[in-house]
């Protein structure tokens, strides 16, 4: 091909304007580019939890950080980057049910209060969430509601049953969280006349010409305890709903617990003025809980009375691994809806096993993998059980992070107890997660940093050796080791 002048001249002003062009773009770049920021982290403390040692929350190093050097492939290592922050923190807590408060009832005074600055107290572990049951669950001595069977209009409405034993336990409580409180209240069944079986137990679905003298008990029950002095954070709509149980129970479909909330539920807190009571949906494990939010948060109708959804752990039922991954699936299609875990608990209790490591590590697993995957509050079960394993009326008995040999006047704090406080002592209500991952799955880890700039990194080791990592923040680094079945608060 031949150039004339005036193409040779065009071409090179093309090139020229070219260059110019990603010369351009590159400092754009480059100016676009975060500045340095400087969280003047310069030490740490690391708390340990270890089986076979003495360690329970015990402050086991404090170190130095000093200028980070490339990881190795060989280097086992974990990674937090201050810069990136995602959900905030709710709280950590558990469930006072009739059961715990019946227990709690039969200790000394002493051990009465030792219990309660065990969970509570600044030399505790610092819950400050509260769940607690709508009438009877499985963990009360026996079934009952809070009207007299028939009673359509809830004239009779009372909850005078509470005010003995639940009630005067959960105002200690409150008395020692203070305004950290998040209570919120679960059923596991309506009264036997409002279901299709006529009976609290094996399931049975609410009955239609119901649902509205059912979302007004909702509004009795808010009322009848702020009475009392205890504000209500929110509810659930109804525990498992999925589950025919020989306990309380009452099954919902997606589109059934939908349109009571989107029909009943919603507009009759509305209209009591309960606009803020925050309501949960689904209360029950990770399995199908994608499907429940789908049908839920995709109605505008219904999403708007749904603060977020809730879930439990017992998916495991199957012999199959934690579904964590559809957490994800729900925050990242609903960013704007919240995860709360309502309930979780070792099942099939034997005084034999109360310091059964793997109880406490299954736990440590759980709380790490759903608050990286974006829960904002963690809720136990039972926060109090005796040395059956209950009271339980239909003898489906489970483990607590605290037992009460009421034989002996002894409170027996399990492992489950101390993981649980490697997060809920240290983590704050407001906190925000951080960006945190391990380079090998020998080890799993989350962070969070508390309003005060302060971080709190929680390192767990399932496995049967002592393991040195790297504990990288940023451009910093410290060399830390974490003994075999362990877990640590790393804070700075």
């Amino acid at each position: 091909m031949i150039f004339s002048k005036y193409n040779l001249l065009v071409l090179a002003a093309i090139i020229l304007a070219s260059c110019t062009d990603t010369k351009t773009k590159s400092t754009e770049i480059v100016d676009e580019k975060a500045p340095e920021i400087n969280y003047n982290i310069t030490s740490l403390k690391v708390y340990t939890t270890a089986e076979n040692t003495n360690l329970k929350l015990s402050l086991t190093d404090e170190a130095s950080f000093k200028p980070a050097k490339q990881p190795l492939e060989t280097d086992i290592s974990v990674f937090v980057n201050p810069k990136k922050s995602f959900q905030k923190f709710l709280g950590i807590g558990g469930a006072i049910t009739d059961a715990s408060a019946e227990v709690f009832a039969k200790l000394s005074a002493d051990k009465q209060e030792e219990l309660l600055q065990a969970y509570y107290g600044k030399n505790g572990i610092n819950y400050n969430i509260i769940r607690t049951s709508i009438h009877s669950c499985d963990f009360s001595s026996k079934s009952y509601t809070y009207i007299e069977e028939g009673d359509t209009e809830l004239k009779t409405f009372s909850i005078e049953k509470d005010k003995q034993f639940r009630i005067p336990m959960i105002k200690k409580a409150m008395a020692l969280i203070k305004d950290d409180l998040v209570f919120y209240a679960t059923p596991w069944s309506p009264p036997p006349f409002m279901k299709t079986n006529n009976d609290m137990l094996q399931g049975g679905k609410l009955r239609p010409e119901y649902y509205q003298t059912w979302a007004d008990y909702f509004v009795k029950f808010i009322k009848a305890y702020e009475a009392e002095g205890i504000p209500v954070w929110g509810v659930t709509i109804q525990n498992e709903p999925m589950a025919k149980q020989r306990w309380e129970s009452c099954i919902y479909t997606a589109e059934e617990e939908r349109d009571f909330l989107k029909n009943n539920l919603g507009p009759t807190f509305e209209k009591a003025g309960f606009s803020d009571k925050n309501i949960v949906v689904w209360d029950h494990n990770r399995d199908l809980i994608s499907q429940r939010a789908n049908t839920i948060f995709e109605d505008p109708e219904a999403a708007k009375y749904a603060w977020g959804i809730g879930f439990h752990w017992y998916e495991t039922w199957t012999g199959g691994e934690p579904k964590y991954e559809n957490l994800a699936n729900i925050k990242e299609s609903f960013p704007t809806k919240n995860l709360l875990f309502t309930e979780g608990c070792q099942e099939a209790f034997s005084a034999e096993h109360y310091f059964r490591w793997s109880n406490a590590e299954r736990y440590g697993n759980s709380m790490i993998n759903d608050f990286n995957n974006g829960t904002v509050g963690w809720t136990d079960w039972n926060i109090l059980l005796d040395e059956t394993g209950g009271p339980n009326h239909v003898q489906n008995l489970c483990f607590a992070p605290i037992h009460a040999d009421t034989r002996t006047n002894e409170l027996i704090y399990t492992p489950s107890y101390y993981y649980i406080g490697h997060f809920s002592k240290f983590i704050k209500p407001n906190a925000l997660r951080i960006s945190t991952t391990t380079s090998r799955s020998t080890i799993e880890s989350t962070t969070f940093k508390n309003e005060n700039d302060e971080f709190v990194t929680v390192v767990m080791n399932k496995t049967d050796e002592a393991i040195a990592y790297k504990f990288i923040v940023e451009n910093q680094e410290v060399s830390l080791n974490i003994p075999a079945h362990a877990i640590q608060s790393i804070v700075y």
